[in-house]
C-alpha cells in the first residue's frame, strides 16, 4: 500500500494526576530521521519508543513531542522529597557561609528542582504503560494520515501512467507513417536534383535513416517501465526509492525519444512525456 511521508497525529491520555499528550509530525526525508522531545519524567522510556517508531515508519523526518500538564482537580496527591529539600537547605546555608552573604531559598524554586516530588507507588508503571498507550494510539492515527494520502498521491501517479501510455501508443501508431513520409520526401528531393541515382546506395542510406529514427526499443522500454511502476505502486514497504529510480529510467528513454524525433508532432510528444514524468517524480518525493 502507498504510504505518504507526510502526517500529523495527537492523542491524548488523562492519568490522575495529570494529562499526557503526544504529537507526531512527519515530512519527507531520505532516511528515517526521529527527533523526540520528552518531559523529563519521560526521558528514560524514548529508546523504547525509538524502537516502536523503526518497527513501524521507515522513512521521513519525524518529529515525536510528549507533553504532561498536570491536573489541579487531580485525585492524586503529591508527596515530597523531604531528604532532598533539606540537603538543598543545607547546601545554601554553606554556600552563604563561604561567601558571607545571607542567602534564603524560595520554596517555588525547590518545588522546581528536578526530583523534588516522589513518585507514589505504582506511578512509574502507570506512567510508562500510558506513554506506550499513547504514542501507539499516536502513530495509528498517523499512519492511517499518511495511508490516505498516499492513496491520493497513488491516484495521481497512475493517471499519469495512463496519459504516458496513450502517448507511447501515438508514437507508435506514426512511427511507420513517419518513416514513409520521409522515404517519399527524401525521393522527391532527389527526383529533383535530376542526380543519377545508384538504387542500392540509396537503399542503403533509406536503411540507416528508418533504423537511426526507429524508437520502437525505446517505446518498449517505456512500456516496461510503466508495468513495473505500477507493479511497485501495489507493493508493500517502502518502495519511494524504487519509484524515483524508476523516475530516473523513464526520462532517459523519454531524452532519447526527443533526440530521435523526425517531426514537430514526435518532438511535442516527448516534451510532453517530460513534463509527465517530472509531475510524476515531484510526488513520488513524499512516497515512503
Amino acid at each position: 500500500m502507498t504510504q505518504s511521508m507526510t502526517g500529523f497525529a495527537r492523542s491524548e491520555e488523562q492519568l490522575p494526576w495529570c494529562t499526557m499528550s503526544c504529537e507526531i509530525r512527519s515530512v519527507n526525508q531520505r532516511f528515517l530521521d526521529p527527533n523526540f522531545r520528552l518531559p523529563e519524567a519521560l526521558r528514560e522510556f524514548e529508546p523504547g519508543l525509538r524502537e516502536i517508531l523503526r518497527k513501524r515508519i521507515q522513512r521521513g523526518k519525524v518529529d515525536c513531542t510528549f507533553r504532561l500538564v498536570n491536573d489541579p482537580q487531580g485525585t492524586a496527591t503529591l508527596q515530597i522529597n523531604t531528604a532532598l529539600v533539606q540537603q538543598l537547605t543545607v547546601a545554601v546555608q554553606e554556600i552563604a557561609t563561604i561567601t558571607d552573604t545571607s542567602a534564603t531559598l524560595d520554596p517555588v524554586d525547590i518545588l522546581k528542582w528536578p526530583g523534588i516530588f516522589q513518585e507514589q507507588e505504582g506511578d512509574h508503571k502507570v506512567i510508562g504503560k500510558a506513554t506506550h498507550k499513547v504514542f501507539n494510539a499516536t502513530l495509528d492515527e498517523l499512519i492511517s494520515a499518511r495511508q490516505r494520502e498516499g492513496d491520493e498521491l497513488q491516484k495521481f501517479v497512475t493517471q499519469r501512467l495512463d496519459e504516458i501510455g496513450q502517448i507511447v501508443q501515438h508514437v507508435r501508431i506514426s512511427i511507420p507513417k513517419i518513416l514513409e513520409a520521409n522515404r517519399e520526401r527524401l525521393l522527391s528531393r532527389l527526383q529533383e536534383l535530376k542526380d543519377e541515382l545508384d538504387p542500392v546506395r540509396l537503399e542503403q542510406e533509406l536503411i540507416f535513416i528508418a533504423q537511426k529514427a526507429d524508437v520502437s526499443e525505446e517505446l518498449d522500454r517505456l512500456e516496461t517501465h510503466l508495468e513495473e511502476v505500477q507493479r511497485v505502486l501495489l507493493s508493500n514497504g517502502a518502495i519511494g526509492r524504487r519509484l524515483d529510480f524508476l523516475m530516473q529510467e523513464l526520462n532517459r528513454e523519454a531524452n532519447t525519444l526527443s533526440s530521435k524525433a523526425m517531426v514537430a508532432d514526435t518532438s511535442l510528444q516527448s516534451v510532453e512525456l517530460k513534463v509527465l514524468i517530472e509531475q510524476m517524480r515531484e510526488q513520488i518525493q513524499n512516497i515512503e
